[in-house]
């Protein structure tokens, strides 16, 4: 297989013109985001996920963050039970903050689990592509299952340049820091995993929004 690369910052619109047919045909992609690189892909595809599952040599049970535009199109797919939820997420996207939300009953049966975890990233690029292809997009950290996350293109590249379809780059400074991931599925606001955002800062939030 031979891997596409383009550097966003030069090619912004053929970037994303490359990255939308690839999510269509089913590919997987490295790309960047407001944290760090991910892998990409349709989250509707099975086969994208099955192959991204390979490549990171991960537990198949284990399910992957899905990058969003807007809260319009997180609500297609979550149910929340109170107004004030969806006040408390617009005052922290877009932002490296990922939450875990109960899924409607029609997504939960064909994506087979109860909850997702979504985001809306803090990225041109990201939100750009989001839009074109008005679908989620999957983000998950760029390296081998129990290993650390590889946040530079030329490592990637190293690593991966046979399983890629593409590699989207940025020669701007990447973040290091994942997202900051707290559940929202449940009966109150619970951290699973600190990253770039506080959870104090979030916390605060949630507190003065939804009590």
């Amino acid at each position: 297989m031979e891997t596409k690369e383009f550097n966003i910052d030069e090619e912004f619109n053929e970037s994303v013109q490359a990255a939308q047919k690839i999510f269509f045909e089913g590919g997987v992609f490295v790309y960047p985001t407001d944290t760090i690189y991910g892998f990409g892909a349709n989250p509707f595809n099975k086969e994208a996920i099955y192959r991204i599952t390979r490549i990171k040599q991960r537990d198949e049970s284990k399910g992957y963050i899905l990058l969003a535009n807007d809260m319009n199109m997180i609500m297609r797919y979550v149910d929340l039970r109170k107004d004030s939820e969806i006040d408390f997420l617009m005052s922290i996207w877009p932002n490296p903050v990922t939450v875990i939300l109960p899924l409607k009953k029609e997504h939960a049966g064909l994506l087979q689990k109860q909850t997702v975890a979504f985001r809306i990233p803090n990225h041109t690029f990201c939100l750009k592509l989001i839009s074109q292809v008005n679908m989620p997009l999957v983000s998950t950290s760029v390296n081998r299952s129990g290993e650390v996350p590889i946040n530079d293109a030329t490592m990637v590249r190293q690593e991966f340049k046979d399983e890629l379809d593409a590699i989207f780059y940025s020669v701007k400074l990447q973040y290091n820091l994942t997202s900051t991931v707290i559940n929202l599925a449940g009966n109150t606001l619970e951290l699973i995993r600190e990253g770039r955002v506080p959870f104090d800062e979030i916390y605060n939030k949630y507190r003065k929004l939804v009590g």
